[in-house]
């Protein structure tokens, strides 16, 4: 049977047809949504241990603003350096897809000049979790400068636990009294930083910070610990701990009575309010130290009947073998939805072949008379020109691939500028050697890690058969315990020049760090984004140009 439409109808037809053509491409090229920032980095007087210091200040805010984003927004932070004296902010976890131009360190970008400004452009791709920024260069990070970043899943992409009545940041540290200058003074000639003088809650010593809970209701914490050297255990009186995110991984769901949080680590937590109506403490204390540091904040209830009661709670009596058996208990929870609408245990990691193992063993000595730390023997030194820069430019005499070995060699400490090649798309083995008898802490820039082992004495390729290559924890810093090895795999799937680094900031200012160059020959934009038009030039990169994004 045949329908023969009038001429009206079908201009209605073809018109309905365009309109629906029209909303599917606007469907298409939409783009993801933008936030923007706008930053003034100043110092200013803060008292956090009770005694007037300089604070690096960002819009007059000591810790900084948090920064709230949905996974594949765009973020635009327009930062002003009111300092004297150069300034860079780096964003700790977040991944940077193709897009090591913003990752805010040294070897990747020039500083921002004093007076000057710098505007970031990132996406965060295809990543939801709790994270935190810090100021990266010199030893500012000792000034504060530091804030959370939080990145919530779209929509459409569901979690794995109800929405939270309350979300909570909560910036976690050791500190000194004594000015971030005065520290560096003691690193450049050539000593160690003394014992911290406390623990910070927020930017506050004992009893200065404060979060407000309704009785019955349940609330997520975003813990980091931003401090300098100290790992710290987190606990409050009388609550449990759920722990269901880690630096971008839905976790399964354990509960705690405390949590050990190691330098430059995030976890998110709910707590039920589900005690009676009264304030309770938050303890936050040293971990692996001689002298316990403590500090407190309140946990309040707003119908709260009366002060806290009774000391702060204990943390852990036991030492290396109750964090490491915490640590292996933090797994991955494979049902969960990722940022992208799959599940997280789709990405089958255990099942792939690795195509490399790099052995990296830490080390402390002295060069030159100067105290001095290391990765495989080689104490990092920066050069005048960004890594980055010199490798896009093409400028020879920065950098030497190849300058750091893939395992520890026994020679003798020495200075160099350290960069490790590594092929785009690889899937390799890293093993943390630690002979010390100190809790090491590592980050890895750009990339997110499959935590796969960790355990004491020696590593041998034996160890291999104690892996988890089901569903280990997917994170980007890792602690690794004194005489202890840790184990990673990793998927160099982000072209880059990026900073393999202790988090013990005194480590890592005087050379324990490295850059892994993920490098791809076809330079493309597909793996790759395009040098920023407003990308600083600085060393032997100035005067050069910037071809248009």
């Amino acid at each position: 049977m045949s329908i023969n439409f009038g001429d009206g109808a079908k201009r209605a037809i073809v018109f309905s047809f365009f309109v629906v053509v029209a909303c599917l491409l606007a469907v298409v090229s939409a783009e993801d949504p933008y936030r923007f920032f706008t930053w003034n980095v100043t110092y200013g007087d803060i008292y956090p241990l009770g005694v007037r210091q300089q604070g690096i200040l960002i819009n007059g805010q000591f810790p900084g603003p948090d920064i709230d984003s949905v996974s594949n927004d765009n973020l635009i932070i327009n930062v002003y350096n009111s300092l004297p004296e150069p300034f860079l902010i780096s964003w700790n976890g977040v991944l940077q897809r193709k897009n090591s131009w913003e990752d805010g360190v040294y070897g990747t970008n020039c500083p921002i000049p004093p007076g000057k400004n710098f505007t970031y452009v990132m996406q965060v791709k295809d990543q939801i979790g709790s994270f935190f920024y810090f100021p990266s260069l010199a030893f500012h990070k000792a000034a504060g400068g530091f804030g959370g970043i939080r990145i919530l899943s779209r929509p459409l992409i569901p979690v794995p636990f109800p929405k939270p009545d309350g979300d909570y940041t909560v910036l976690i540290g050791d500190w000194y009294k004594k000015n971030h200058t005065t520290l560096k003074k003691i690193l450049d000639r050539g000593h160690k930083l003394p014992f911290p003088d406390g623990i910070l809650i927020q930017g506050r010593g004992s009893n200065g910070a404060s979060y407000t809970v309704e009785q019955g209701k349940t609330y997520r914490f975003r813990i980091s610990n931003v401090g300098l050297q100290n790992s710290l255990n987190f606990r409050i009186q009388g609550h449990k701990l759920k722990l269901v995110e880690v630096e971008g991984t839905h976790t399964m769901q354990t509960t705690y009575s405390s949590l050990d949080v190691h330098v430059g680590q995030s976890y998110s937590i709910l707590v039920t309010a589900d005690r009676p109506a009264q304030d309770y403490y938050i303890a936050v204390s040293s971990r692996f130290t001689t002298k316990i540091l403590t500090s407190t904040a309140i946990l309040r209830y707003s119908n709260s009947a009366g002060s806290v009661q009774g000391p702060p709670p204990g943390g852990p009596t036991t030492e290396i073998d109750w964090s490491l058996r915490q640590a292996r208990s933090i797994r991955t929870n494979l049902t969960a939805s990722g940022p992208r609408p799959n599940p997280q245990g789709s990405y089958h990691y255990g099942l792939i072949n690795t195509t490399r193992t790099i052995i990296l063993g830490n080390s402390a000595d002295s060069v030159n008379g100067k105290q001095r730390y290391a990765v495989n023997s080689v104490s990092f030194i920066p050069t005048d020109t960004p890594l980055k820069l010199a490798d896009h430019f093409k400028i020879g005499g920065v950098f030497r691939v190849g300058s750091i070995s893939d395992k520890p060699t026994g020679h003798g400490m020495y200075l160099d500028t350290s960069v490790m090649g590594a092929d785009f798309r690889a899937f390799v083995e890293i093993v943390f050697h630690n002979k010390e008898n100190i809790v090491q802490s590592w980050h890895f820039d750009g990339h997110s890690f499959f935590v796969v082992g960790m355990d004491g004495g020696l590593w041998t390729p034996d160890r291999r058969q104690e892996y988890n290559l089901r569903d280990a924890i997917a994170r980007c810093t890792i602690q690794v315990y004194p005489r202890s090895w840790t184990a990673i795999y990793v998927a160099l799937d982000n072209v880059g020049m990026w900073n393999l680094r202790s988090e013990f900031w005194a480590r890592q200012y005087l050379g324990q760090q490295f850059y892994m160059r993920v490098y791809s020959p076809v330079e493309s934009i597909r793996d790759e984004n395009p040098i920023p038009t407003n990308a600083l030039l600085c060393g032997r990169a100035s005067g050069r140009h910037t071809r248009p994004l």
